[in-house]
């Protein structure tokens, strides 16, 4: 595999300010709240060359640091290259207008297909309004003959209504086919499909990612999932259009930066030297499963969906999902001595965030740094408190956690 090789780039402290930038998803353990504590870290062990984000989740460090270091963001989701290219790619120029013309005659002729009623806009008690959840639902059954439905029938009555879905499709043919006939560069691509993946977030019916969608039980779940099913999606996603394109164009600098979607040993494989900060997963939660929604936004593959006891199940997974190591008990240890490992062989220092709700205990992980870095790196922990939030995970929206930053610098 080809080297990453990078001019070496060095600031002054006074130069390193995290910039503000745009938040665009939902995302469980987020490090946007502590971005400064962040920066501050890797700044204390920089000492020229790349920043490497390697599990870059939502892309918070190419959103703060953009303007500051040359970025290599990665991750193995592929989701999270779209949102770091908004950070950190110029995009040339993207005509709200006209974009919003064609998603528009594309959902007019994708539901011009459904012959049922999916309104949600009549019922009178909580029968009837599952009455109508269901009727989305069903047309997971439905065979549809156009080629962008992938949404419509997977996802209607789930997080989103049918006619949400309706227009997520809409507006993925539509940046498709511009990208296609090339009036798009691949920044106003991942820009565009990045503010899509917003319009969902924010018109899910979910608590905030997509592991399970929520049943209207009582009349106040059926009056709160209405209020989300009310939302008009397309206006969500040109609302955000209007104000991503006018933040990129005065803010985004290509500082040589990169973006990568490989598994974090592939990734540490190609660096030669810079900064490595690593945020990998805390708990036994895997992202791919609470994520798999915006996943399958990205790949657009129309996916197998998991079965169990004859039935999809109700989260409606992807079969094949990646299971990270460091959510697994038995493999998290050799999770971290491999991703060590690869900080030596490629002369990176590293920043490494962990907390103290991880499934590693400190004392284990600094002896597996000791072991594996040997007398090659300085070694040493900072830390600092901050609430952590669960997107509603556990029945706490946020805890107390104790954000540990391990610290290496060679010597």
């Amino acid at each position: 595999m080809t080297k990453l090789v990078i001019d070496e780039f060095k600031r002054t402290e006074e130069s390193i300010k995290s910039r503000t930038y745009p938040k665009l998803i939902k995302y469980m353990g987020s490090k946007a709240k502590i971005i400064d504590f962040v920066s501050e870290s890797i700044h204390s062990v920089y000492d020229g060359g790349i920043v490497c984000d390697l599990f870059s989740g939502a892309a918070s460090l190419s959103g703060a640091l953009g303007g500051c270091y040359p970025i290599h963001a990665n991750d193995i989701q592929s989701y999270s290259s779209l949102i770091a290219s908004v950070y950190l790619k110029p995009i040339r120029e993207i005509n709200v207008k006209s974009l919003m013309e064609e998603a528009l005659l594309n959902y007019i002729n994708a539901k011009s297909s459904i012959t049922l009623d999916l309104s949600y806009e009549v019922f009178s008690s909580l029968e009837q309004f599952n009455l109508i959840e269901e009727r989305n639902r069903e047309l997971i059954n439905v065979n549809f003959d156009h080629e962008y439905h992938l949404f419509v029938k997977n996802y209607s009555g789930t997080w989103w209504s049918a006619e949400q879905c309706l227009w997520i499709d809409a507006f993925k043919q539509t940046i498709d086919s511009k990208i296609g006939r090339g009036e798009f560069t691949e920044a106003d691509y991942a820009l565009t499909m990045s503010v899509l993946l917003h319009a969902m977030a924010y018109s899910s019916q979910g608590t905030g990612h997509y592991a399970q969608y929520r049943d209207a039980k009582t009349q106040s779940s059926m009056k709160d999932i209405n209020i989300y099913r009310k939302k008009r999606l397309q206006e969500l996603f040109e609302k955000k259009l209007n104000q991503i394109i006018i933040w990129s164009k005065e803010n985004v600098i290509d500082l040589n930066h990169s973006i990568t979607t490989l598994d974090y040993k592939d990734c540490l494989g190609m660096l030669e030297g810079g900064t490595v900060y690593a945020d990998p997963p805390y708990a036994f939660v895997h992202y791919s499963r609470f994520y798999h929604a915006m996943e399958t936004l990205s790949l657009y593959d129309y996916p197998t969906l998991q079965i169990k006891g004859g039935s999809i199940v109700k989260g409606r997974y992807r079969e094949e999902r990646h299971q990270s190591p460091f959510c697994i008990k038995s493999q998290v240890s050799g999770a971290f001595e491999d991703l060590f490992l690869g900080i030596k062989k490629s002369g990176s220092n590293l920043a490494l965030s962990y907390s103290n709700t991880a499934m590693i205990s400190l004392e284990t992980l600094l002896d597996i740094s000791k072991r594996t870095l040997n007398s090659n790196y300085e070694i040493w922990v900072e830390g600092t408190d901050h609430q952590h939030m669960t997107m509603g995970r556990q029945n706490d929206r946020s805890r107390d956690v104790k954000e540990l930053m391990l610290l290496a610098r060679k010597r």
